[in-house]
């Protein structure tokens, strides 16, 4: 099972990749995970990337797309794969269906998750991070059990800069722009499933294996 995974922040991608990853025994390949590897552990592709990012530019997609291929061929993605954070533009997308037809694999689905905008700034407005420990808490879905204070180690809780509403909606807008004629790239080959991501956690995912237990 070879996956592509779609959605706008706050979506709840992180979740329900999880869960897929568990039921279909496959390995969630995240392109940020694996640009920060490749620096950490100081490879030839991450001294490269490096060179980029001290100069404050974009790493390129033909260094990803190495990075990709180094990864895929590891023995723990023969099962297959879940791919989230890449493709994020025409170009990549085209350099991705290039290398994994070089790898002699096809992908099954690309998942999009949607959700409505209010819906996600309700979301992700509603976030609020502990000063001291880090630990995050929402608002509607997941409180802290007294107001402005961490359960955890009792430090105040606040609204992160990029979660405030006119960040949200930039965010929100970008992604859409952005996304939008990569959901039409997958339509026309018949690749993209477009998922409810409303309502209870395990009801978007009962809709999600449902696509996907038809694709195995």
């Amino acid at each position: 099972m070879r996956l592509i995974f779609l959605g706008p922040p706050g979506a709840g991608k992180g979740t329900q990749a999880e869960f897929i990853c568990r039921d279909f025994n496959i390995k969630q390949l995240s392109t940020g995970d694996l640009l920060r590897y490749h620096r950490k552990e100081g490879t030839e592709l991450g001294k490269k990337a490096q060179e980029f990012m001290d100069k404050g530019e974009l790493v390129p997609d033909s260094l990803i797309i190495d990075m990709i291929r180094s990864e895929l061929k590891k023995p723990e993605y023969q099962n297959g794969y879940l791919l989230d954070g890449f493709p994020r533009t025409i170009a990549q997308a085209e350099a991705f269906d290039k290398l994994i037809n070089e790898l002699g694999q096809t992908l099954n689905a690309v998942l999009v998750l949607e959700v409505p905008t209010e819906e996600l700034v309700t979301r992700l407005t509603a976030r609020r991070t502990c000063r001291v420990c880090g630990k995050t808490y929402h608002l509607v879905y997941n409180p802290p059990k007294q107001e402005g204070i961490c359960d955890v180690c009792g430090g105040e809780l606040y609204q992160r800069s990029d979660d405030n509403e006119e960040t949200v909606r930039n965010r929100l807008a970008v992604y859409e722009k952005q996304t939008k004629p990569l959901i039409e790239y997958y339509e026309l080959k018949g690749l993209a499933y477009h998922i409810d991501g409303k309502g209870k956690i395990e009801d978007i995912y009962s809709r999600i294996k449902e696509i996907l237990q038809n694709k195995t």
